[in-house]
């Protein structure tokens, strides 16, 4: 292993195939349901993991990884020939991941002197924060310098955006991840909440009467970023709704031209707050 090693977490929500293509490693969050503790995308995996939640009569919940999982992945890396990685993670507005790989950091600079190791918080989630790790992953395999590669992290977060919509926003009520977007939580029945994220923390960006119209506001999004960054890359999200992430898809692409795309479905530690049937995208500039 030579050049940047790139980490990121289960949260990122990478399409099938991508981690292991750009040599990303990534560190699965934590899943208490019930007795249970379980492993984000290794011991709960998606499928079955929302059509358990589809029935649930309590809400389960979720933890960040803590030092101990980020020292040993470091350490891992090292030992594999690693020198220098950045470490890539949700907001930390959001998450405790941030801090506990920033205390791995600690541990670790002690422990191994000649291992460089930045920790980046993305103040984003899902493919946002994948992307950031993508690019990262792309630079890095190109030979890009640590100091690099964190520096073209820098300029994506600014870029990174997103919005979706939901049946519901019971399950980031109960999870208390709704930021600044309480207000949608009484909404009427058929009322289809579009919230997206700000400075790290999740806020309204309207509502609509049908997931038609979310989808068109969504169109609207993008085509609206489009003006104001350039050439875009976008995912398209979901949680137990690939149907109607390709549908979203579909009106994006008919209207705007995208320079990357890919359907990826949220991990379960995020799915676990915005529910099953959770449609939206995430986009950064090209």
């Amino acid at each position: 292993m030579t050049g940047v090693s790139i980490v990121t977490d289960s949260t990122a929500s990478l399409p099938a195939g991508i981690a292991e293509n750009l040599k990303i490693t990534w560190v699965p969050y934590y899943i208490h349901q019930g007795k249970q503790v379980l492993r984000d995308l290794v011991t709960a995996k998606a499928e079955s993991f929302y059509a358990w939640m589809e029935n649930a009569n309590e809400l389960p919940t979720t933890a960040s990884p803590g030092p101990g999982d980020y020292l040993e992945t470091y350490t891992t890396l090292f030992e594999k020939g690693a020198r220098a990685i950045a470490s890539i993670h949700m907001t930390s507005k959001g998450s405790g991941a941030y801090q506990a790989a920033l205390a791995a950091k600690g541990l670790i600079e002690e422990k191994i002197p000649d291992l460089q190791i930045e920790v980046i918080d993305t103040l984003n989630v899902a493919m946002c924060q994948g992307w950031i790790a993508m690019e990262a992953a792309r630079a890095a395999l190109a030979g890009a310098t640590l100091g690099d590669v964190v520096e073209k992290i820098r300029a994506l977060i600014p870029t990174a955006q997103m919005i979706q919509t939901a049946d519901t926003l019971r399950y980031l009520h109960l999870g208390g991840r709704i930021g600044k977007a309480t207000h949608l939580v009484g909404s009427l029945l058929n009322i289809k909440p579009l919230i997206g994220m700000r400075d790290g923390v999740i806020v309204a960006l309207g509502k609509t009467r049908s997931r038609q119209k979310a989808y068109q506001a969504m169109v609207d999004f993008v085509d609206e970023a489009a003006i104001a960054l350039g050439p875009l890359k976008l995912a398209y999200m979901h949680a137990a709704a690939k149907a109607e992430a390709l549908r979203l898809k579909e009106m994006v692409e008919e209207r705007i031209e995208t320079v990357e795309s890919y359907v990826a479905e949220l991990s379960p530690a995020l799915g676990v707050h915005s529910g099953p049937g959770t449609t939206g995208l995430c986009l950064i500039v090209a």
